[in-house]
């Protein structure tokens, strides 16, 4: 998983306060298609806010639990979860890359 210190997660959240979800986890729960998806948006934008449905929340499943496997599947960071909203960050691969350089 991705690294997230205290101010990164500040500038992440500060960013994103007033956006709209741009994906949302329906009854089917976290899909391929929906990890592809949250993929192309860490790739593009680094950061990504996530709705998750009630009908996604079944039995011991929470936004918490949903949050960490797509952090872990996506190798970001998971910034924040409040109520059904969780927010994940990863930097972008070429930047990774002149950092390892």
């Amino acid at each position: 998983m991705s690294k997230i210190t205290t101010r990164m997660k500040r500038h992440v959240k500060h960013v994103l306060k007033d956006e709209n979800p741009t994906i949302w986890v329906g009854k089917e729960g976290l899909t391929d298609q929906l990890i592809g998806e949250i993929e192309k948006q860490l790739q593009r934008n680094k950061m990504v806010k996530v709705r998750v449905l009630p009908a996604a929340l079944q039995g011991d499943i929470t936004a918490q639990t949903i949050g960490a496997k797509a952090a872990q599947k996506t190798d970001a960071g998971l910034v924040e979860v409040r109520g059904h909203v969780f927010i994940l960050f990863r930097k972008r691969k070429a930047e990774e890359k002149e950092e390892a350089s």
